[in-house]
């Protein structure tokens, strides 16, 4: 166990180190040179530093400062230990890369392009490993529980500001190229979060619930859990199979089910996240 722990920790810092180094390369890189920012506070930090001058790893960490201290408080410690870090290499990461900077393009829209995805990939990577390089993410998650509105509404409330102020200071053609790059961004920390074969949830109404889900066991060699319910409408008695799969099988089950009783209920939804049994099983073979 001790073992365990020592080796997610050492994964945990890893990627907290390469995620933020990733993310400074495409704001040094990309970003900066062509007047187009980010979300958040980097992007507040590149409008100082436009126009002030300053140095931009020291605004980006200066005005994350304040958010560690309301997140010890509200979230926790380890967690803000870890966004320490991660917005401390940003900081260093930004600076070691304007020093060593190296032209790639001017082309407006492949810096959005690809400058969104290398953002993405890099904030991704540090927010898959419980970390965070955005003091407005912080702010906005207790502005959520004592406002009563979303995470997502608060911060979309916060960039509405920030990329109104690059339309003034940069332009406004340069602000919607902003936009683009962050949504670019948003897509692919989804990506990196998530992954690609995202798990699909199942559940099944069928009369015939005992031959579907021996037969899903027997052939998909998924576990299933056998839910007992009541029709709203019938007032009979239900039992709903319901299991956890990859979406490459979705049609075999699809198929499995429609064969066995064709007038089976059949409901899907994403599940974002989804580990242990039989599914893990399923993933260490492909």
């Amino acid at each position: 166990m001790i073992q365990r722990n020592f080796y997610d920790r050492l994964i945990n810092f890893m990627f907290l180190t390469i995620g933020p180094l990733i993310a400074a390369f495409a704001i040094e890189i990309f970003l900066v040179p062509n007047n187009i920012i980010d979300g958040g506070v980097v992007g507040i930090s590149i409008i100082l530093q436009y126009l002030t001058k300053w140095n931009l790893g020291l605004i980006i960490f200066l005005i994350n400062l304040p958010f560690f201290f309301l997140a010890f408080n509200k979230i926790g410690k380890h967690f803000v230990l870890r966004t320490f870090y991660a917005i401390s290499v940003l900081s260093l990461g930004v600076n070691f890369f304007h020093i060593n900077h190296f032209h790639v393009t001017n082309d407006l829209l492949l810096v959005t392009v690809f400058g969104g995805i290398i953002l993405g990939a890099g904030v991704g990577l540090v927010l898959k490993h419980n970390g965070s390089m955005d003091g407005t993410e912080i702010l906005a998650l207790v502005l959520s529980k004592k406002m009563g509105v979303t995470v997502g509404e608060c911060i979309m409330f916060f960039n509405v500001f920030i990329y109104t102020a690059a339309g003034f200071v940069f332009g406004f053609e340069k602000a919607m190229y902003a936009v683009l790059t962050y949504f670019i961004a948003y897509k692919v920390i989804d990506i990196v979060v998530e992954g690609f074969n995202t798990s699909k949830s199942v559940r099944i109404i069928s009369n015939k619930y005992e031959e579907i889900g021996q037969t899903l066991i027997n052939e998909l060699e998924i576990g299933v859990t056998y839910i007992k319910a009541k029709g709203g409408f019938s007032g009979d008695d239900k039992t709903i199979i319901y299991c956890v799969m990859s979406r490459l099988e979705l049609a075999k089950l699809k198929e499995i089910a429609v064969n066995i009783d064709p007038s089976a209920f059949i409901s899907i939804v994403d599940v974002h996240e989804s580990f242990g049994g039989r599914l893990k099983k399923y993933r260490d073979k492909i």
